[in-house]
């Protein structure tokens, strides 16, 4: 991450090359803690900053349920038309989620998981997404997904 103030330095030196593509328009997809990074910070590193690509920070998945949440789950999409990131993937789908924290719900998110309440499960803005859980993992629908974003990167 770039050093100053208030920012931990990235030592991988990841950031800028994520930034020259956002900032190239390059479609890009963050999955589980890449897509944490997609917003401003989290609660599990206080002080490292995300890169603020999403508004709010990451915190802890709600009490009353097992952390980390590692199982199957549904989609449920937000809004009445699906965006083109779910499209072809069925109502209510089957994704597999390994993690502990999540983004808060917002206006990029396109799709929850209900695990102790609405978690934020998809995001979508344009030729940038991220998906808390792992679209590798989720079978055909992860691979219907995959498929989506690569139909968005060729166009």
């Amino acid at each position: 991450m770039r050093s100053g103030p208030a920012r931990v330095r990235c030592e991988s030196g990841l950031e800028e090359a994520a930034r020259q593509a956002l900032d190239a328009g390059v479609p890009f997809f963050g999955v589980c803690v890449g897509f944490q990074l997609l917003y401003e910070g989290s609660q599990e590193s206080p002080g490292a900053q995300g890169l603020g690509l999403f508004a709010g920070k990451v915190g802890p998945l709600p009490g009353g349920v097992k952390h980390p949440q590692m199982q199957w789950n549904r989609l449920e999409v937000r809004g009445a038309d699906p965006p083109e990131a779910l499209r072809g993937l069925g109502e209510r789908p089957w994704v597999y989620f390994v993690h502990s924290f999540a983004p808060p719900v917002g206006d990029e998110t396109v799709a929850v998981c209900d695990y102790g309440g609405p978690v934020a499960a998809l995001a979508a803005r344009g030729n940038l997404w991220g998906a808390q859980f792992h679209p590798e993992k989720s079978g055909t629908s992860g691979l219907a997904l995959l498929a989506n974003f690569v139909a968005l990167a060729a166009t």
